[in-house]
C-alpha cells in the first residue's frame, strides 16, 4: 500500500471491552477521487473500521495516517481529521437532534466557530446538494424516512469534507429514493468528494463503485469491483453471494452469448449492449 492515500490505516488493531480482537494487524486505505464499497457479514468489522477512520475510534495498535501524516487524537488532531472525512450512520434518528431542518446541518459548521455568513453559505450549499433547499425549516420530526436520511448526508456534507463515509445509506429507500441518492453521491463525486459506502447489496456495489473491499475472517481484500466481486471464493468468505451481473455474464459465456473476455456488466443497460446478436 501507497503512503499517497487521502486516510488510511496502518497495523490496526481494535476490541471493544472485555472481547476479542474486532480487526487485527489490518492496513486500509481510501484513495482520493474513487468510489469505494465496503462490503462483509455482519460482525467481520465494518462499523467499527469506519468509526477508526473518522476518529469516533481509535485503533489500540497501529495508526490512522491523513494525507501520509500521522493523526493525533488531541482537539487539534480531531479537528483536522474531522474536517476532512465525515461519517454519516446508518439510522438518521441516531444524528439528527435540531429542531429544524437547517438548524442540525448547522451544527457542524457552528461548532467550528465559522461566521455566521459562512455559516448559512455552507448549509444553503448543502441543503442544495441533497436537494432538500425547501424542507430548511421543516421541523426534523415530521420529516419521511427518506428526507431524514439526506439531512442526516447534508450535515456532514456541510463540514465540507474530502471524505464522507456512509453506512448502508440506501437501507430502508425505496427505488426512487434509491436512485435518487446516487445521483446526489454522483454530483457530490463530481464536485470532489471521496465517497465510501458500507453496503450488503452487492449489485449496488457493482454498479456504483470503482474499488470494493471485502472484510472476511481472514483480512480485507481490496481492488477494482468489478474483479474482486467476481471471485466466488472471496464472495464466501464475505457471505455474500454473486452479483447478478457477474451470474448473468457466466451464464451467457456459457451459451456463447457473450465475448469470454468481456468485463461483466454492472448494469441492466450494459448487459443489453454486450449480448452477441
Amino acid at each position: 500500500m501507497s503512503d499517497a492515500a487521502l486516510v488510511a490505516l496502518r497495523g490496526a488493531s481494535f476490541a471493544y471491552e472485555d472481547g476479542p480482537d474486532v480487526l487485527d494487524g489490518l492496513d486500509f486505505e481510501v484513495r482520493e477521487g474513487r468510489a469505494l464499497a465496503l462490503l462483509g457479514r455482519n460482525g467481520t468489522g465494518k462499523t467499527t473500521l469506519m468509526r477508526l477512520l473518522s476518529g469516533g475510534l481509535r485503533p489500540h495498535s497501529g495508526e490512522l495516517t491523513l494525507d501520509g501524516k500521522r493523526v493525533s487524537y488531541d482537539r487539534k488532531g480531531l479537528t483536522r481529521l474531522r474536517t476532512t472525512v465525515q461519517l454519516v450512520v446508518q439510522d438518521p434518528d441516531d444524528q439528527l437532534f435540531a429542531a429544524s431542518v437547517a438548524q442540525d446541518v448547522s451544527f457542524g459548521p457552528l461548532n467550528l466557530g465559522l461566521p455566521d455568513p459562512d455559516v448559512r453559505a455552507r448549509v444553503d450549499e448543502a441543503l442544495a446538494a441533497l436537494d432538500i433547499t425547501a424542507l430548511a425549516d421543516r421541523p426534523t420530526h415530521l420529516l419521511s424516512y427518506g428526507q431524514r436520511k439526506r439531512t442526516a448526508i447534508a450535515g456532514a456534507v456541510a463540514m465540507r469534507p474530502r471524505v464522507l463515509i456512509l453506512d448502508e445509506p440506501t437501507a430502508g429507500l425505496d427505488p426512487d429514493g434509491q436512485e435518487r441518492l446516487l445521483a446526489t453521491l454522483g454530483a457530490l463525486r463530481a464536485s470532489g468528494t471521496t465517497v465510501v459506502m458500507a453496503t450488503h447489496d452487492v449489485d449496488l456495489a457493482l454498479r456504483w463503485a470503482d474499488d470494493t473491499a471485502l472484510l472476511t475472517p481472514s483480512g480485507v481484500r481490496t481492488g477494482p469491483a468489478a474483479e474482486i466481486l467476481s471471485r466466488t471464493d472471496l464472495l464466501q468468505q464475505a457471505g455474500l453471494r454473486l452479483p447478478w451481473g457477474v451470474a448473468a455474464a457466466q451464464v451467457l459465456c456459457a451459451h456463447g452469448l457473450l465475448a469470454t473476455t468481456a468485463t461483466g456488466p454492472r448494469t441492466p443497460e450494459e448487459l443489453a449492449a454486450m449480448v452477441v446478436v
